[in-house]
């Protein structure tokens, strides 16, 4: 094995690294309202750092998903946690006039995100000159794999099914996306009435992702079972992968945070396996070389009390 293989090793499976973060970075947007706060953490030391920009869900903010966000920074990753306008700490009341418009502007939050590195970079002390800005990737749960799905090339189809405008992002190579809603044909009458933008399209979604989806998560939006969460793995084209966590409900354990009040299947295992099938498989979709992912998914194959299934096409 090369020393870089090496070290890619180490940084997928082995002891954490020193973690240095700031937050609130705060970036202009004029058009939104509100500007946009980052939450930016990092590892204090190593250069040519592969980016995940993370997306969170309904009504948290930059300082949820602590067990992913400092798991990923750990190991090697700079990680920048936009805070969107649905977040609590924001507190927007429902009659806003951008309301409506919510599931547009975080799409453009990620996309500020990434038109904005320098600034962010520049936030947190020895950090400048460190990103590899060829190797970025996106993350989301719930409303955020939503919204992070489309910089990967999922449209959201109008009200005669056409497919909406295409919002995919060329730096986004690869992506995490944590319990995504499914077709939009099985949603609830209130769902469809209420959240036209929950009609996505997965046939552009092209680029590389890890689609994670609890065999217990019965969403109050669909009426289908747990199984419609496989719909973005099922009908979209390219190299995809599907992790399904046994007995794992909406929040897969407990990912939204340290005893979220949201987390109703707390299992600190399950978030473990979590943890490191996500870093593997961006650490491998983002470094070709890199065999992390295949060794991750042949030790959870050959474990005699697996926690979920992978498949890939």
């Amino acid at each position: 094995m090369s020393d870089s293989n090496t070290t890619n090793a180490q940084k997928t499976a082995g002891a954490p690294t020193l973690v240095v973060s700031a937050k609130p970075v705060v970036l202009s947007a004029p058009d939104r309202g509100e500007d946009l706060q980052v939450r930016v953490c990092a590892p204090a030391t190593g250069g040519d750092l592969p980016v995940i920009v993370f997306s969170h869900g309904f009504g948290s903010s930059m300082n949820g998903y602590a067990p992913l966000a400092d798991f990923w920074a750990a190991h090697g990753f700079v990680v920048l946690q936009p805070t969107h306008l649905d977040s609590r700490t924001l507190g927007l009341p429902a009659e806003d006039p951008r309301t409506p418009r919510i599931w547009r502007f975080r799409i453009e939050d990620l996309k500020r995100v990434l038109d904005g590195l320098d600034v962010l970079e520049a936030s947190v002390p020895g950090l400048a000159g460190r990103l590899d800005r060829e190797r970025i990737a996106v993350a989301g749960h719930s409303w955020g794999a939503q919204t992070a799905s489309t910089l990967l090339g999922a449209r959201v189809l109008d009200s005669d099914g056409v497919p909406g405008e295409d919002l995919s992002d060329p730096r986004v190579k690869a992506g995490v996306l944590l319990a995504l809603t499914g077709l939009g044909d099985d949603l609830t009458p209130f769902a469809a009435e209420h959240f036209p933008f929950m009609k996505p399209s997965f046939d552009t979604m092209a680029a590389p992702a890890l689609i994670v989806a609890g065999d217990n998560d019965q969403s109050h939006l669909s009426t289908r079972g747990p199984d419609w969460f496989t719909d973005p793995y099922t009908y979209s084209p390219g190299n995809k992968s599907l992790l399904t966590l046994f007995g794992a409900e909406h929040s897969l354990g407990g990912i939204p945070g340290y005893e979220a009040a949201e987390t109703t299947d707390e299992n600190p295992a399950r978030v473990g396996l979590v943890q490191r099938l996500t870093t593997a498989f961006l650490r491998s979709a983002l470094h070709p070389e890199d065999t992390g992912w295949k060794a991750a998914a042949t030790a959870l194959a050959e474990s005699p009390d697996p926690l979920g299934k992978l498949q890939s096409k």
